[in-house]
């Protein structure tokens, strides 16, 4: 499978593409105003402790504030919140801000997790050094940990966890036990690492040199905290375009292309220092027609924000978004099969779980997703989608977990939501409708202009009326809607005049007086 990574950059926004044998993968956003701060790290200081949910409001001097809960908070070192962390840590996409934050050290001895309690941990006013776990969210603000981490290009230093953690795909042994080995031997600090899977066949000369780049950097950090006012930042993660680089070139992308000339002179000077075998595979594209355009990815990105997408069948998907979870319905559409209806049930279910795979990836869909499969009364063609659904969604880096289709045919899965969906980045609610996705229906605007007319005539002496509308609801009240105004002008005694405004919102109406002179 021969892989892309396609990055378009200006100054006001950075697009990054994955492509996986031609076809758009994964797309991240990042503009000059809204640049993601997963992976900051922050001296905060607690706004507020809530016993209640175990949490607390941490001012970091970001525009709300951000959240903690009691896992995160680093009072004791504990096994189980060391088991906890590095089960996930070990699942490396740290592009997407998902590699796990470690506890900082303490010379404490172990605690239970259950024995801790937000309230004896944290006090308001209290300063508190944090690494944006998720960045905010629609509403909500940022998840924060104080257990920090920091990624480089093979290795995850996490700074007291007394652990070492291979990649799990690295799937040699032999090399798995290497690396262990030789990362134990080059340690001279009880310094947790996650070895990742860029590591593999990478000689102890570029483990080291890296492993002192990272030690010299949370030196740094703490060096900062010190001297630091609260809230203030302490450490900046990499641009989109450098995460990118790091951690999909070689392993996830063969190539990368980019269509800015500054931003190839820094993406070349990063992999200069850190990656000198791969310069090669850098490249800057000075072809006339835009980049995207040229790889044909326009089209894919504005497919992946529409609620319908067609299958090639004739069938469709509908995905529809909302605060708390995500709702996709398959449907059969134009597709009418050619044997019996369970075939035909089946096929559509089987297709749809491809582009449900790829939508889902493609648009960063996270937290709750149900899925309403068409009906099947076969067992065993429940199973056939169930295992396709699971098997189609193996390539998804971001953990999720689906649970077998329940009786009225539902399948509920999670995925890991770390940032924002594409949907959130590209697009806002609707400024008419406000987010609903409706629109009132052209007839009701008829009807609530006849009773508006109503309520102002009894104010009005005239006896012409000026109603100024929308072209479309002009066409229908002298048209099919004309016994409103008949019916008015009878009641009234006035005469009424339609003038189309171009300008006017579908929705929008103006009732005027004519006096007469």
């Amino acid at each position: 499978m021969y892989n892309e990574l396609v990055i378009n950059a200006t100054e006001q926004e950075t697009r990054v593409a994955l492509i996986e044998d031609g076809n758009l993968a994964e797309l991240f956003v990042e503009r000059s105003y809204d640049f993601n701060i997963a992976g900051n790290i922050y001296k905060g200081r607690v706004q507020r402790v809530l016993p209640g949910m175990q949490a607390a409001f941490i001012d970091a001097g970001l525009e709300r504030a951000a959240f903690i809960f009691v896992g995160d908070v680093i009072r004791e070192k504990s096994n189980e919140i060391e088991e906890l962390f590095l089960k996930n840590a070990e699942d490396e996409n740290s592009l997407n801000g998902e590699e796990k934050e470690a506890p900082l050290q303490e010379e404490t001895k172990p605690i239970s997790i259950g024995d801790c309690k937000i309230e004896d941990i944290l006090t308001e006013n209290q300063e508190i050094l944090v690494q944006v776990a998720k960045s905010p969210i629609g509403t909500k603000g940022a998840r924060v940990t104080s257990h920090i981490s920091l990624p480089g290009r093979f290795l995850v230093l996490m700074p007291t966890v007394d652990h070492i953690g291979i990649s799990r795909r690295i799937e040699e042994e032999e090399e798995r036990n290497r690396l262990k080995e030789l990362v134990a031997t080059l340690r001279d600090k009880p310094y947790g690492y996650i070895v990742r899977t860029a590591a593999e066949g990478v000689q102890k000369e570029k483990l080291e040199r890296e492993m002192s780049f990272l030690i010299n950097l949370w030196k740094s950090i703490q060096k900062k905290s010190e001297s630091a006012i609260a809230p203030a930042l302490l450490h900046r993660e990499l641009s989109i375009t450098l995460r990118a680089v790091r951690d999909l070139l070689t392993h996830e992308a063969d190539k990368v292309i980019v269509d800015s000339a500054s931003a190839y002179k820094v993406v070349l000077s990063f992999i200069e220092e850190f990656m000198p075998s791969l310069k090669e595979s850098v490249e800057l594209y000075q072809g006339k027609e835009p980049l995207f355009d040229f790889y044909n990815l326009e089209g894919d990105i504005s497919r992946a924000l529409q609620k319908k997408v067609w299958l090639k069948s004739g069938g469709y998907i509908v995905i529809e978004q909302t605060e708390a979870l995500v709702a996709i319905d398959v449907n059969t559409g134009r597709y009418v099969g050619k044997h019996n209806f369970e075939e035909t049930v089946l096929k559509t279910n089987l297709e749809a779980i491809k582009e449900i795979a790829y939508q889902v990836r493609l648009r960063n869909i996270g937290g709750i997703i149900i899925i309403d499969f068409i009906d099947m009364t076969k067992k065993s063609s429940k199973e056939k989608v169930y295992n396709a659904l699971k098997e189609a969604l193996k390539k998804d880096k971001s953990k999720t977990n689906v649970l077998p289709i329940s009786e009225m045919g539902l399948v509920e899965m999670t995925r890991k939501r770390i940032r924002k969906s594409l949907t959130k980045i590209l697009c806002e609610p609707c400024l008419y409708c406000e987010g609903d996705g409706y629109l009132v229906s052209k007839q009701t605007i008829c009807y609530n202009v006849y009773r508006e007319i109503l309520r102002e005539a009894n104010d009005m002496s005239g006896t012409k009326l000026t109603l100024r509308v929308n072209p479309e609801i002009a066409e229908l009240l002298l048209g099919e809607e004309s016994n409103v105004i008949t019916s008015l002008e009878n009641q009234l005694g006035k005469h009424i005049f339609i003038y189309p405004t171009e300008k006017f919102h579908v929705e929008e109406f103006d009732i005027l007086e004519t006096i007469k002179e």
